[in-house]
């Protein structure tokens, strides 16, 4: 079943002057005009299309890709305003809604703005929405240490820049920690720092080493890979066998496993820690 505002791959079923049609299953046919028709297809084939609804409300294919699909956000600039709300420069043909009720200024025409792009409700139309916040952090962040994530630069700080992670959550990069230009709308790479107990996100704009783990931390990882990454040990265990194993106190090693456990280097096991990221003993 295709879904609309989104890249589908649909199988031609018919073949026309004005265009082809492809099966959007359930019965339905959706056309894809002559001039977005990729050289030498037939029915049978499949191509990649972006669906939305024309003018007159029709669904309708192209080949040509939209700025943003549904679900995610982008910098789109105003071509006109009028009683029904801003109408945003696309990449496609038909431009894009952002009804009054979802600006959050006036928007005005020659200027851009950072949007939502999503299926109205009521109307099952493609619109976009610039309260940005009322859709992010809307579910609890479960990053790894270091998980390769997907950035949008939102807007400048005091202290960073604003990102939007994976079109999902908030996250901020420091400047201090920042080698090169960033600009609004870039999209780049990040990695996780921290997932805070506020649930605010650090990220980095550069892969995050475990070099700087040390002391009794860099003990238990040692151990871990030589025990072929689990030991059955945790802090309801013996002091005594603490010590035998890490040379340090139980308090000493529940604060390093902790420690660990929120960098999500390990998992804590009813039986004992394990292992979860690749690491090298020294």
């Amino acid at each position: 079943m295709f879904k609309i505002g989104k890249v589908n791959k649909l199988t031609i079923v018919k073949d026309l002057d004005f265009g082809v049609y492809l099966d959007g299953g359930n019965d339905v046919e959706i056309l894809l005009p002559a001039r977005y028709v990729p050289k030498n297809v037939k029915p049978g084939d499949e191509v990649e299309v972006f669906i939305y609804h024309d003018n007159e409300g029709r669904l309708i294919a192209t080949t040509v890709m939209p700025l943003a699909q549904t679900g995610e956000f982008s910098f789109m600039e105003v071509k006109a305003v009028n009683d029904t709300g801003a109408f945003l420069e696309w990449g496609i043909m038909k431009d894009l809604l952002v009804p009054y009720k979802e600006q959050k200024m006036a928007m005005k025409e020659g200027k851009w703005y950072l949007v939502y792009v999503h299926l109205d409700h009521v109307t099952g139309r493609i619109v976009a929405s610039a309260r940005i916040d009322k859709f992010l952090d809307n579910t609890i962040p479960d990053y790894a240490f270091n998980q390769e994530v997907d950035l949008l630069v939102a807007d400048e700080t005091d202290i960073g820049y604003k990102v939007i992670i994976n079109n999902l959550h908030w996250g901020l990069v420091y400047y201090s920690e920042v080698f090169q230009r960033l600009e609004k709308g870039d999209r780049l790479k990040g990695y996780i720092k921290e997932v805070r107990e506020d649930e605010k996100i650090d990220v980095s704009l550069k892969p995050l080493g475990y070099q700087k783990v040390e002391g009794i931390a860099k003990t238990i990882l040692d151990a871990l890979k030589i025990q072929g990454g689990f030991i059955a040990v945790h802090d309801k265990s013996d002091p005594e066998i603490i010590y035998s194993l890490f040379r340090c106190s139980k308090k000493a090693f529940k604060q390093a496993v902790g420690a660990l456990y929120k960098q999500k280097m390990i998992a804590i096991e009813p039986d004992g820690i394990r292992l979860i990221v690749p690491y090298e003993a020294e």
